[in-house]
């Protein structure tokens, strides 16, 4: 049976792993850099990078592969080495966790392509998914037991991606990035995350939010997901992956605010929230997963946050999520809340 079914079966809630991109800047990584490239580079510093997270109690950990996609590693010249860079990241994972003799799943990570698919940009869905095809079979061929896409902002991106991700017959985890008042970038809101589940290729075997803008949002976005389908009678797997605090920019460098102790509320949050695949994303650190896996092994499940709870423990929460949470549909927003083709057409610039 797949490891990642298996686990998912076997524990009630699976620990994730810490960031990628901001651990691997403390190790030097320079910003503008690609990080995948180093599964090839420096391989040691991945293998380091991946032990960190094994060490800690990780039940599950992201391959190196972020932006390991046609478009993302053209920008650095690297078309031509796609398959070596994703098979590499995921075959050095595999062997860490094979060194370590613990039960840890192996995730392929997928993220953005960086370009804005069609009917609002020129990407086909086709094209796009057929980089995430190439992408998502050479992490299967390195030993990944399930393909994770995340940090996707359009239902478009998130169609192409399990598109290509389909066909390594693997089970597949969808999150995306709710950033702007409640709703991804592209406007989608946690709902319709939800409701577009059963309209994609396949099923993915759990969905959630990850990244965004601080662990309160992302907590009021799974519970909102949560919320749409128990209206149909469902019980989803969800995926919460928040950011470590709040990012800042201090020392020429970009910080992130969260301590492990914030981490830790932040689990027990998730846990109360029905969420079964608990982790952190850009910011959190090992130190931070060691203090998450105290509160999966310790925490007793209670009543699922309330907005209250969650504003005085995790920060506020914008206007949208609040009013998803509270069901006002005067203050969703709507096609308001959406961003123009211009406007992202401007974003598109600064990925």
């Amino acid at each position: 049976m797949n490891k990642f079914l298996r686990l998912l079966r076997e524990k009630s809630i699976l620990l994730l792993d810490g960031a990628m991109g901001t651990n691997l800047f403390s190790k030097g990584l320079g910003s503008g850099d690609a990080p995948e490239l180093w599964n090839l580079t420096k391989a040691d510093i991945i293998r380091e990078h991946y032990r960190s997270f094994i060490e800690v109690g990780s039940d599950l950990i992201l391959t190196n592969s972020f932006g390991g996609n046609f478009y993302r590693l053209g920008l650095h010249n690297q078309e031509n080495n796609i398959y070596d860079i994703n098979f590499e990241g995921a075959k050095l994972l595999v062997s860490e966790i094979k060194k370590s003799g613990k039960d840890i799943v192996a995730a392929g990570s997928l993220g953005p392509t960086g370009e804005i698919l069609e009917p609002n940009g020129t990407l086909k869905i086709e094209d796009a998914a057929e980089a995430y095809a190439i992408q998502a079979m050479a992490l299967k061929d390195g030993g990944a037991d399930v393909i994770w896409i995340e940090t996707i902002s359009s239902i478009e991106e998130a169609t192409a991606a399990v598109m290509g991700a389909k066909n390594t017959n693997l089970p597949i985890v969808l999150t995306m990035s709710i950033d702007s008042n409640g709703r991804t970038m592209m406007g989608v809101a946690p709902s319709e995350i939800s409701n577009i589940q059963s309209q994609l290729p396949c099923k993915p075997t759990a969905f959630g939010a990850n990244c965004g803008i601080g662990s309160a949002e992302v907590i009021a976005a799974v519970i909102n997901m949560q919320k749409e389908n128990e209206l149909n009678s469902t019980a989803p797997i969800l995926v919460a992956k928040a950011n470590c605090g709040i990012p800042e920019w201090l020392n020429g460098q970009i910080c992130y605010s969260g301590t492990p102790e914030l981490m830790a509320t932040y689990t027990a949050m998730a846990i109360d929230a029905g969420v079964r695949l608990i982790g952190g994303c850009c910011g959190t650190t090992p130190k931070h997963v060691a203090a998450m896996r105290h509160t999966i092994d310790t925490h007793t499940k209670s009543s699922k946050p309330t907005i209250e709870e969650i504003e005085s423990k995790l920060g506020k929460l914008s206007t949208g999520a609040r009013a998803q949470m509270q069901g006002d549909i005067t203050k969703l927003g709507g096609a308001a809340n959406q961003r123009s083709p211009r406007k992202r057409k401007r974003l598109r610039k600064n990925n």
